[in-house]
């Protein structure tokens, strides 16, 4: 039976869809290699966690919208909700860890910095070194699957070294970590977001649950991210729209209503200002 996300609109797949072709595989965790060429055209989420380790590898790998060359010694990372593609080309070596979200929790915690840079930055490039230390981890994650007596604690310890591992890369490429770290009220703010986008686009509704003014909030937003507060709720409210002009067939005032929008044409006016063209044309394109 196909399922949705909580929008009732966007596929969600989960981990039992990829069992299939899995290599090694406990009712949490799955091992999987990546070989070759590959092509996801259907934009769609899953329930679960993945690491992609990719050995020898071209290609475009989208995440919310935004394309990332694929290529040699990189991780990606792809959080549950995460809407994604990918076009990988021929002579791609690779390799999968899907993770059941309850089983996540368990190693979560050694991913040292906020999710929501993970999600920021999807995709880490690393060195020799690193690649050689988290090979060996994925290597011995599969072995202890294929065992004839698999230990989750096990399974579980060397997720977390794979987390650290990552983590010890991300943080060269986390621009914008101290910001966030510096300033809670910003991180606070992002939250807020995430969480009343749809019903709240004003920027004073989220100053006053931040307990602050909205011209403090503005000059929090452009002084240390360089945008207005207004900018990151669009921001939000335009990666939304774009899910689900892709990833469904609702029609363009349907998803006006969903996004909270009074009416089809203040939506579509305002997709059109922050993507440069209709909901249609980047529906089609």
């Amino acid at each position: 039976m196909k399922r949705f996300d909580d929008t009732g609109y966007i596929p969600v797949l989960g981990l039992h869809e990829f069992r299939k072709g899995q290599l090694a595989g406990s009712p949490e965790f799955l091992f999987n290699e990546l070989h070759g060429e590959r092509h996801i055209d259907r934009p769609h989420k899953h329930d679960f966690f993945i690491i992609n380790l990719f050995e020898t590898a071209k290609g475009i790998h989208s995440i919310d919208f935004h394309d990332y060359p694929i290529g040699n010694k990189q991780v990606h990372v792809l959080f549950p909700g995460q809407v994604h593609t990918w076009s990988i080309k021929p002579k791609t070596t690779g390799y999968q860890l899907m993770i059941q979200q309850s089983f996540f929790e368990r190693f979560a915690p050694f991913f040292r910095f906020s999710f929501s840079n993970y999600m920021n930055h999807p995709v880490i490039s690393l060195s020799n070194e690193c690649f050689k230390l988290l090979k060996y981890e994925f290597d011995a994650i599969r072995a202890e699957l294929n065992s004839a007596s698999p230990v989750q604690e096990i399974i579980s310890a060397r997720a977390a070294v794979i987390a650290a591992i990552i983590s010890k890369e991300a943080e060269h490429v986390f621009t914008d970590l101290k910001v966030f770290q510096s300033n809670p009220r910003l991180a606070n703010f992002k939250l807020l977001i995430d969480k009343c986008y749809k019903q709240e686009k004003g920027v004073g509704f989220y100053a006053a649950k931040l307990h602050i003014s909205a011209n403090y909030l503005n000059i929090l937003c452009k002084n240390n991210l360089h945008v207005s507060a207004t900018t990151l709720i669009q921001q939000r409210v335009l990666l939304e729209a774009k899910r689900l002009l892709q990833t469904t067939d609702l029609s363009i005032k349907e998803i006006a209503f969903e996004l909270g929008f009074v009416d089809h044409a203040y939506f579509s006016n305002f997709f059109k200002a922050q993507a440069g063209i209709t909901p249609t044309q980047f529906r089609e394109g």
